[in-house]
């Protein structure tokens, strides 16, 4: 009888629904995505308003509001029964179209990398080109290497462990780059650093990818996808810092000449996206195409004017991204892997740290910028971690469990991000006390 009056309610709470979103929006079809965005705005600003108050990172306050209206929340799972297809209610969650608002969120890592390049003008990337592959390198094939050992011994399978290691071996760069921002450390000495090594980190995740598909798929490393795909990286950033970077900044130069802002950003926005789609063309990750865009516009005289144009697009593409990390993340997975996410979580953090420290103090980086570049680079796992694991999935290799144990992994260790780099802040202060 109770459950008869508790489906009753929830038809009732339906139909009210629907009859208060036709009122509202009497000529736009409630699945449409402009729908989605009014409802992703509205949440995530007064959410974000709400952690700002409590003085909390603004990145946490966008996940949040990602997992309170997103298709896995439990709050529409609950209110609403599974068969309801109002607005996709108890399917999409209040949001009606996921498949739209995961590419708007790829346009926020996209145009974030590329204005945070403008941020880094060629003599800043040379100066730490070498210390970046380095350190790079080593914090992450450590990392990948113990996380594998120790998923091993926990009783997880062969391939669960390798993908797991890979997953968790890559730091996110649009949420470490986002959190950087937010605080105002863009500009130091150790996050230059910290952006070198993450886009040596991305370049070393897609051959991680075609590696990992070789071994599952043939049983043997495929040595000729890496050589090609070192070889592509290579060819990219070489031909930016030579051939790109005496040809682009003039051409934007001259476009801004004209002193007609609509032109230039128009102009900026298409070397970004262009350069972008250059690099997933010939197999690197868009975020790498997208930052050496930014590099080629901060060599050009119009910079600066080039960042304010471009800054208030990337603020709105950049919160639907976090809005929808945090949409995606099935919360009531979070019982059964808890106590395993967290473990994972934490060996992820300790080893990353350790590699990242003991690969900057190896090329002789200061104490202090090590500790800062280590502490940055350890905590958040995000795009490249879930697309890892998703292409072990795909290809059956990898168990189904260890999407959403990668998907609770990434939503933790982005909301202790933040934590940790303002605990750099005060061991780095008593340091140098």
């Amino acid at each position: 009888m109770q459950n008869h009056l508790l489906q009753i309610g929830q038809q009732a709470a339906s139909g009210e629904i629907q009859n208060i979103i036709a009122k509202i929006t009497p000529e736009i079809p409630h699945s449409s995505f402009i729908t989605d965005l009014a409802i992703i705005m509205l949440v995530a600003s007064v959410v974000t308003l709400t952690f700002f108050k409590m003085r909390q990172p603004l990145i946490v306050g966008y996940l949040f509001a990602g997992m309170l209206i997103g298709p896995l929340s439990p709050i529409w799972s609950s209110f609403l029964p599974p068969e309801s297809g109002v607005m996709g209610l108890g399917k999409q969650g209040i949001l009606s179209d996921m498949g739209v608002l995961n590419i708007f969120s790829e346009l926020g890592v996209i145009l974030l990398l590329f204005v945070i390049g403008i941020e880094f003008p060629f003599s800043k990337i040379r100066s730490i080109g070498k210390v970046a592959i380095g350190a790079g390198t080593i914090g992450l094939f450590l990392t990948l290497g113990i996380v594998f050992y120790v998923s091993g011994l926990v009783g997880l399978n062969f391939m669960d462990s390798l993908f797991l290691g890979a997953a968790l071996s890559i730091s996110s760069t649009a949420i470490i780059v986002k959190i950087l921002e937010d605080t105002g450390k863009i500009r130091k000495e150790s996050s230059i650093l910290v952006l070198g090594m993450l886009i040596v980190e991305d370049v070393i995740a897609v051959i991680l990818i075609a590696t990992l598909e070789s071994v599952a798929l043939v049983g043997d490393v495929s040595y000729d996808s890496i050589i090609v795909i070192l070889a592509v990286a290579a060819a990219l950033i070489g031909g930016t810092l030579t051939v790109g970077i005496r040809v682009i900044p003039r051409l934007i130069d001259k476009v801004a000449a004209t002193e007609h802002k609509e032109i230039l950003l128009l102009s900026v926005l298409g070397v970004c996206f262009g350069y972008a789609l250059f690099a997933n063309i010939v197999g690197l990750s868009v975020a790498v195409g997208a930052f050496l865009a930014g590099v080629l516009v901060a060599e050009s005289k119009s910079a600066e004017v080039s960042k304010i144009l471009s800054s208030p697009i990337k603020d709105m593409f950049v919160a639907i991204f976090f809005v929808s990390v945090g949409a995606l993340m099935d919360i009531s997975e979070l019982g059964n892997y808890a106590l395993l996410a967290i473990g994972l979580v934490a060996l992820a953090i300790l080893v990353k740290f350790g590699g990242a420290i003991s690969g900057t103090l190896l090329f002789r980086q200061g104490k202090a910028k090590s500790l800062r570049s280590a502490f940055a680079l350890a905590g958040p796992r995000g795009e490249f971690s879930i697309v890892i694991v998703k292409t072990g999935v795909d290809i059956g290799v990898v168990s189904s469990f260890v999407f959403p144990l990668i998907g609770i992994i990434s939503i933790i260790s982005a909301f202790v991000s933040p934590f940790l780099i303002r605990a750099s802040d005060k061991i780095v202060s008593k340091m140098e006390e």
